[in-house]
C-alpha cells in the first residue's frame, strides 16, 4: 500500500532568460530545445538520481504549439537522454505554469505513487505571442462574463491603480528600480549564476554564441528616467515597460523527490513541501489573484503571514506585488521580500517562471538557516493566484549573528 510522503525540492536550474523577439538571444533557438538544455543541466548536477528512477517529467507551456507543443514533458525527457521507458505530461497555467507542474507532481509523490519527478516549463514569447494561437470564445464578450480587457495584462495592471488609490504610480516606480538594483547587485556578487545553464546560441549574422546571463536587465534604471516613460495601457496611464515584466523567452526545471527517495540516495534537498493553493479572482483585476491563494495555502499550513521569512513573488507588474505587500502589511522595501530582484529585471517567460522562484528561494535558504518558512507566489491571467509555501531544511533556529 502506497503512503503519504513528504515532498522535497532537490534541486532546480533554468536558462539564462533572453529578450523575445527578432533581437533576442534566442530568436535562433526553438523552445523545447532551452527546455532540453535545462534539464540536461540539472540531471548532470544530480548524477546520484537513477534516471530510469524518474517517474514522471511535467514541463508547461502557455502557448502549446509549434517548437513548444507535442506532450513537452515527453519530447523533452527523449530529448534530454531520460530512459525511453520515463513518461511525460505537458501543463498549461498561463503563468502559473511551471508552478502548477510542481504542485501536480509533488501530489503524486505525496500520496506516494512517485518517487521522483522532473517539473518545470518553458516559453519562448518570440515565437509564440501570448495569445497569439488562441480563440476565445465570443460568448466572453458576448454574455460579459469577461471585459475584453481582460486577455491585456497591462489593461489588468491599471485597474489595480484604480482599485487601490493608495498604490500611487511613484511606488510602483520605485519598486520597479528596486528591482533593477537588487538584481544587478546579486549578479554582482555571484548569487544567480550558479543556477544558470549555459545555452549555445546563433546570431541573426550566423555567429555563435554562449547565453549566459539574463538578457533584459536595466541597471542604470533611475525614478526620473522612469517617470519619463511611455504608459502604453492606457494615457495618462501609470503602468509603464519599467514596471512590467518584460517579454521573455526561457526555461525552468526542478527535481522533485520524496522523503524516502531522499534517504534511499542520501540526498541532500534544498527545500520541503509545506502547503499550495491556486485561487480564482474577476479577470479584469487577475493581479490581486496571490492574495487569496495565499490566504488559502496558510490556512492549509496552520501559518500566518507572520510565519513567513522570505518572499519571492513574481513581478508581473510592480503595482501587481504592491497590491499583496498592502494587503498583508508589508512594507514596499521589506528586504524578506525578492532579495534579489524579479521578474521585472530578470524577466518572466510565462509558464517557466513559477520554478525560477523556486530556485531563487531555495538559495535564499542556503544562506538564511534562522528562516524556517518561504513562500512562493504569483498572479495568473484570466484571474487566478498560485502560492506555495516551503520549509528551509537548513534551519536552526539561530537568529544569524
Amino acid at each position: 500500500m502506497a503512503e503519504l510522503a513528504d515532498v522535497y525540492f532537490v534541486d532546480g536550474m533554468r536558462t539564462p532568460f533572453g529578450r523575445a523577439g527578432e533581437k533576442g538571444m534566442y530568436w535562433n533557438t526553438r523552445a523545447d530545445d532551452l527546455a532540453v538544455k535545462a534539464l540536461k543541466g540539472l540531471l548532470e548536477r544530480n548524477p546520484e538520481v537513477p534516471k530510469d528512477r524518474i517517474d514522471d517529467v511535467a514541463i508547461a507551456a502557455t502557448s502549446q504549439t509549434g517548437d513548444q507543443g507535442l506532450t513537452l514533458g515527453r519530447t523533452v525527457g527523449i530529448l534530454a537522454g531520460l530512459p525511453m521507458t520515463v513518461p511525460g505530461l505537458a501543463v498549461e497555467r498561463m503563468c502559473a505554469g511551471a508552478m502548477t507542474s510542481v504542485t501536480t507532481m509533488a501530489a503524486s509523490i505525496g500520496v506516494g505513487m512517485y518517487d521522483f519527478a522532473i517539473a518545470g516549463g518553458v516559453e519562448h514569447m518570440g515565437h509564440h505571442p501570448i495569445g497569439g494561437n488562441a480563440d476565445p470564445n465570443p460568448r466572453f464578450v458576448a454574455e460579459r462574463l469577461v471585459d475584453p480587457g481582460a486577455l491585456n495584462m497591462g489593461v489588468t495592471a491599471e485597474r489595480i491603480h484604480d482599485r487601490f488609490p493608495q498604490l500611487t504610480k511613484e511606488r510602483a516606480d520605485r519598486f520597479g528600480m528596486l528591482s533593477q538594483h537588487k538584481a544587478q547587485a546579486a549578479y554582482e556578487s555571484g548569487k544567480i549564476q550558479p543556477d544558470l545553464v549555459p545555452v549555445a546560441i546563433t546570431g541573426a549574422d550566423g555567429q555563435w554564441g554562449l547565453a549566459t546571463e539574463d538578457e533584459g536587465r536595466r541597471p542604470e534604471t533611475t525614478m526620473e528616467g522612469l517617470a519619463a516613460l511611455k504608459t502604453p495601457f492606457r494615457p495618462h496611464g501609470r503602468v509603464t515597460a519599467g514596471t512590467s515584466s518584460p517579454l521573455t523567452d526561457g526555461a525552468t526545471v526542478s527535481l522533485l523527490a520524496s522523503g524516502a527517495a531522499v534517504k534511499e540516495f542520501g540526498l541532500t534537498p534544498k527545500m520541503r513541501l509545506v502547503s499550495f493553493a491556486f485561487a480564482g479572482v474577476e479577470p479584469e483585476i487577475m493581479g490581486i489573484g496571490p492574495i487569496p491563494s495565499t490566504e488559502k495555502a496558510l490556512a492549509k499550513a496552520g501559518l500566518t503571514i507572520d510565519d513567513i521569512g522570505l518572499f519571492e513573488l513574481n513581478e508581473a507588474f510592480g503595482i501587481q506585488v504592491l497590491s499583496l505587500l498592502d494587503h498583508f502589511g508589508i512594507a514596499d522595501d521589506d528586504p524578506r521580500v525578492n532579495p534579489w530582484g524579479g521578474a521585472i529585471a530578470l524577466g518572466h517567460p510565462l509558464a517557466a517562471s513559477g520554478v525560477r522562484l523556486m530556485i531563487q528561494l531555495a538559495a535564499h535558504f542556503a544562506e538564511h538557516p534562522e528562516v524556517r518558512y518561504g513562500m512562493t507566489a504569483m498572479c495568473v491571467g484570466l484571474g487566478q493566484g498560485g502560492t506555495v509555501i516551503w520549509e528551509n531544511p537548513h534551519y536552526t533556529g539561530k537568529k544569524k549573528k
